[in-house]
């Protein structure tokens, strides 16, 4: 059954130009208010942090799988971090729900997460991860979108959407997006069965 609204899928597949806090458990009955801006670290400098741009170079011209898995590790550590105490422990408050089964306080969180710093991609990411759990595929492709608009490399992001659109049927829409991820992250072999088996898919759907 295709998505009701394939527009989500054509936006975020649209082309677009282009620090980890203490850990704390929020209060068990009540919504904990996160602690104000103002007493937030500076976040890394370019001279301390490894820039994306540099990883993101790195992981399109690597080649091997286990060293472009290292690489991706680090992309991934880096959009981790929102250079934010703020963010970041909301972030650690949200992940601590979501184990926990609690996703009405996991949805809250992020929320809030998408409001302090819309910026941040780990923000619309994980909590498009969490609409999706929830059955909620519309939510889920709508932040999958915000995310790709902030940073069209996400290759998270452009896996999740791939497998959204599998799944609803969509193969045309789901080689594009898995088409974008290779562009990004030429190395993993798991995409490159992907794009293959829907190749194969759509070819002989064609015949």
């Amino acid at each position: 059954m295709l998505l009701s609204t394939p527009i989500l899928a054509l936006a975020a597949l649209a082309p677009v130009a282009h620090a980890q806090a203490p850990q704390a458990a929020p209060p068990s009955q009540t919504v904990p208010q996160p602690p104000a801006p103002a007493v937030e670290p500076a976040g890394p400098t370019t001279a301390t942090a490894k820039p994306l741009d540099i990883l993101f170079e790195e992981l399109k011209r690597e080649r091997d799988p286990e060293k472009a898995k290292g690489i991706a590790s680090q992309v991934i550590a880096e959009m981790n971090d929102s250079g934010s105490a703020t963010v970041n422990l909301l972030m650690q408050w949200s992940e601590d729900a979501i184990k926990e089964k609690k996703n009405a306080a996991a949805l809250d969180f992020l929320d809030r997460v998408t409001l302090l710093d819309p910026a941040f991609t780990e923000g619309w990411n994980r909590r498009a991860t969490l609409h999706y759990t929830m059955g909620d595929q519309r939510k889920a492709m709508a932040d999958i979108a915000e995310v790709l608009k902030r940073e069209p490399r996400h290759f998270g992001a452009l896996a999740g959407l791939a497998g959204i659109l599998t799944e609803a049927g969509d193969d045309d829409m789901a080689l594009k997006a898995w088409e974008r991820y290779l562009n990004v992250y030429p190395a993993d072999r798991e995409a490159q069965e992907a794009v293959s088996k829907l190749s194969e898919k759509i070819a002989g759907n064609r015949t």
